[in-house]
């Protein structure tokens, strides 16, 4: 994966260390700029371009928002403030996602895994390939895994066991968040303790699916969706 270039617009420099730091985990995000006010933002914009920015919007002087529609041709935005009433403007200016303050790592992680940078930006399109993989969080670790090697999901209490062509990843998150992570297709719940992937089926008998030779269950009210999704 290409690098992408992103810039911290944010007063506060804590805010800072905490975006550098989860940032870190991710070898494809390269940082080129701070900036802790918008006119520092703007005059770094007139001579520069970014893939991302990462932009607070309660700032003094000038806010985030008029920093960004100030900018003629502006990259991909994920949001970090305090306040969420600003999240509507936030998604009328096609912002990539909108993370209140404070959030954790997992939070950051979902608007990485939503981050599609336009061919325009980047030169070559990363759409396709960032959308091909997930980053999941297991043992302190941030692990990337490509969707099609994913077998199957296996609920845990408030974790999960995430079952790929690699081994198996214990996961810090419930099943239903990452049947939203992991979206249809070709991944579909076809129990309340299971989330399988489509592609991987080998043959479905009864109330029973396959999956690299293990059988799993299909809850009843499960079952029409999976024959429906599998037609």
């Amino acid at each position: 994966m290409e690098l992408i270039n992103y810039v911290i617009l944010d007063d506060e420099p804590i805010a800072h260390r905490i975006i550098e730091s989860y940032s870190e985990n991710f070898s494809f995000l390269n940082k080129v700029g701070n900036f802790y006010n918008g006119f520092e933002a703007l005059e770094f914009f007139r001579k520069e371009k970014v893939d991302l920015i990462f932009l607070d919007i309660n700032m003094p002087k000038l806010t985030g928002f008029e920093m960004l529609k100030s900018i003629t041709d502006p990259p991909k935005v994920i949001v970090t403030s305090a306040y969420q009433e600003f999240a509507l403007e936030g998604y009328e200016l096609d912002i990539t996602d909108y993370l209140l303050k404070p959030f954790g790592l997992d939070r950051f992680i979902k608007a990485i895994n939503k981050l599609k940078v336009s061919q325009e930006n980047m030169g070559t399109s990363i759409a396709e390939e960032s959308s091909s993989r997930i980053f999941l969080k297991s043992d302190k670790k941030l692990v990337q895994l490509e969707l099609q090697d994913i077998f199957y999901v296996e609920a845990l209490g408030n974790y999960t066991k995430v079952f790929h062509t690699g081994g198996m990843l214990i996961c810090p998150d419930k099943i239903s968040d990452l049947e939203e992570k992991l979206v249809s297709p070709p991944f579909i719940r076809v129990h309340r303790s299971y989330l399988i992937n489509r592609d991987q089926i080998e043959f479905v008998e009864g109330n029973q699916v396959s999956i690299s030779g293990t059988k799993l269950p299909i809850g009843q009210t499960y079952k029409v969706k999976l024959l429906g999704f599998l037609n």
